[in-house]
């Protein structure tokens, strides 16, 4: 297996900024390559354009092949890791290494066979001391960083792809961990597998690992070869690295221009001479570097290299007949989806049973307000009132789920993007997995009100009160999810959320009677859009209708349901309760079929754009507070300090203040 990547360009925006410019190189089995540079040089970008997850805003060209047929998205030949990979923190690492093994192994394995490719992927991967430790979240003490680290690496091997790329996997750790990390890529790569990683500045120790480099500066190629020959070909460039200095803090210090704004930082500073003789900037530096490059030996075997690979490429379904090709069916992954959802929702304090207390106790304390409400002709407009502060309150606080929604929401982005699982397979499975919560929910706070305030007596009015809030419950769960999906900020998220619930249930008897709403927009259609509406309106009807209140003048004649709810409720007795209730049902359907359209056509690449958005601001700032014109007593400065003087310097934000 053979990865080639020629004249690979990345443009984004209307401008077409590059990202990177005419990237080439390749990769071997049995070698492990690091992708170095400065912030913002392209290393990310050229790892998402090799396993084809950029963002749809950015526009590629080149060629980029994999054993002599060009890439394709999603394949099982490819893996990526990114920098910041997201679990749920409730599972164990062997759980989630499980769960992930069911959904993308084929369905022809056995539970068996699948146990045994976790086991050698623990035991790989080291993580033996923690694999019945739970990864952590906001309750629970969880793994360390290295750990999670090596966990998002042996949730990518266990399909045994044949490439692996990796977004900064050393990123927070310290230098034992990142060892540790770096030395497991290595004995994957001795298996005979690519391994591809962007790394920012490696000790000693763990640079000697890599056998090969690649070094980018703002997108371009500066270096690419044998990672040992890299200071020989800075030393030939001009450019010898320091006796005392690590080599990649050499190349970096080489090839970074953000040094030259702080350069000119430090020279406003501290406008002391300087005893070096080399005075060049780095971007004179940099262009040097990339002119060698160009000019040299290794760039023409670089070239003569991939038109010998292309030549002498095997096929690939002789060489490599133990590639995955299938996964598991789509039943497999729905099961598998399900029964972690569930297992999610079951350790996690916060996800549903902090709620149901809550719910509860808003259950006591409804039932300590409307206590035996009675049949009093008082308590015709009590009843109202009291199922509108039940379905009021119950339904607002479905908002406190949005936090846990979004957390699991972004680990199924995760695995989305590396076609692990689709959307219908998602909604379909938290459907189910909410299920049981839901019902204890209505059940247990339904009950309690009910007794307590001793509605319309009879099994069948206890059973569709709680049937009714479980409908009602669960649409509103799917309206949070929706907003969930587009708003992946909690803060945000919850205003968001709970001004939408506020707003659906504007059109509904909790306000205002149906007849009394003006009639353009919130009666039509507004009310039969209203989740609430359908549901006040059921439980009026399953309270009232049957029951005799006392007469409103002594002698007078009793007062029915009948006559109350077209008189008072404005409740239309056209239809009976168990119609409104079925409009709820095809409401929740309804609500789930646009979550799933939600997730499959959100933009998914708002973040990047956001990102980009920002970096370019600071980078403006930055350049705007140092391009000030001097003043003349400045004019008699030295020339800009060289790279060699910058080793003892002060922080680059220090330097900044001082200004």
């Amino acid at each position: 297996m053979v990865m080639i990547w020629e004249d690979l360009t990345v443009t984004i925006g209307a401008d077409n900024k590059k990202l990177l410019d005419a990237v080439t190189g390749f990769a071997q089995p049995g070698r492990i390559m690091a992708v170095m540079g400065p912030s913002g040089c392209g290393k990310t970008t050229l790892l998402t354009s090799l396993a084809g997850t950029h963002a749809a805003n950015v526009t590629e060209a080149g060629n980029i092949q994999i054993n002599g047929k060009r890439r394709n998205l999603y394949s099982k030949q490819v893996s990526f890791v990114g920098q910041e990979e997201l679990f749920l923190g409730t599972l164990t690492v062997k759980e989630t290494l499980t769960y992930s093994a069911n959904m993308r192994l084929p369905s022809k394995m056995t539970k068996q066979e699948i146990d045994k490719v976790v086991e050698d992927t623990i035991i790989e991967m080291g993580l033996e001391d923690c694999a019945n430790t739970k990864i952590g979240n906001w309750h629970l003490r969880g793994i360390s960083n290295g750990e999670k680290k090596r966990l998002s690496i042996g949730l990518e091997i266990l399909t045994q792809p044949f490439v692996l790329l990796l977004d900064e996997p050393t990123s927070g750790l310290d230098s034992a961990s990142a060892f540790y990390v770096i030395q497991a890529l290595s004995n994957i790569a001795f298996k005979g597998k690519i391994v591809i990683c962007s790394i920012h500045q490696p000790g000693c120790e763990t640079f000697n690992i890599f056998d090969d480099l690649l070094l980018l500066s703002n997108g371009e190629t500066v270096y690419f070869g044998e990672a040992k020959m890299a200071l020989k070909f800075f030393a030939d460039a001009g450019f010898p690295c320091p006796i005392k200095r690590n080599p990649s803090d050499h190349f970096l210090m080489s090839i970074n221009l953000d040094f030259d704004f702080i350069n000119e930082a430090l020279a406003r500073c501290h406008p002391t001479s300087s005893n070096s003789t080399v005075g060049m900037r780095t971007a004179d530096i940099r262009k040097e570097l990339i002119k060698s490059y160009k000019n040299s030996e290794l760039f023409i075997n670089t070239r003569r290299k991939i038109q010998q690979l292309k030549t002498n490429v095997i096929e690939e379904e002789a060489t490599n007949s133990n590639i995955v090709r299938s996964s598991a069916n789509w039943w497999k992954q729905l099961s598998t989806l399900t029964k972690r959802s569930f297992l999610n929702m079951t350790r996690d304090l916060g996800y549903y049973w902090l709620r149901i207390i809550f719910y509860i106790l808003t259950g006591i304390t409804i039932g300590t307000l409307f206590f035996h409400i009675g049949t009093g002709n008082s308590s015709i407009l009590a009843r109202g009132k009291c199922v509108s502060f039940i379905y009021g309150f119950m339904i607002s606080m479905s908002c406190g789920g949005l936090p846990f929604f979004i957390v699991e929401l972004k680990v199924f982005y995760g695995e989305r993007s590396k076609g692990h699982c689709g959307e219908a397979a998602f909604v379909i499975s938290n459907l189910i997995s909410s299920f049981p919560f839901l019902l204890l929910v209505s059940i247990s706070s339904g009950v309690v009100i009910y007794f307590m305030v001793q509605f319309h007596p009879g099994f069948e009015n206890c059973t569709f009160f709680c049937i009714n809030l479980f409908c009602c419950l669960s649409v509103v769960e799917s309206c949070i999810m929706v907003v969930a999906a587009i708003i992946p900020n909690v803060m945000t998220g919850i205003g968001t959320g709970t001004g939408f619930i506020i707003f659906m249930m504007m059109p509904s008897q909790i306000f205002r009677p149906l007849n009394d709403l003006p009639k353009f927009f919130w009666r039509y259609p507004m009310s039969y859009l209203s989740f609430a509406s359908w549901a006040v309106q059921g439980q009026y009807k399953n309270d009232m209708l049957g029951v005799e209140f006392d007469p409103l003048l002594p002698g007078g004649p009793k007062v029915t349901g009948e006559q109350v709810l077209p008189i008072l409720f404005g409740v239309s007795l056209s239809h009976g309760k168990w119609l409104d209730l079925t409009v709820l049902v095809i409401l929740l359907f309804l609500h789930r079929l646009l979550l799933f359209l939600v997730l499959r056509y959100n933009k998914r690449g708002i973040s990047h754009l956001l990102w980009i958005y920002a970096m370019g601001n600071l980078q403006f700032a930055k350049r705007g507070l140092l391009k000030k014109k001097p003043s003349m007593s400045s004019k008699k400065q030295e020339p800009t300090r060289p790279l060699s003087s910058l080793e003892n310097a002060m922080s680059p934000d220090y330097a900044i203040l001082k200004l």
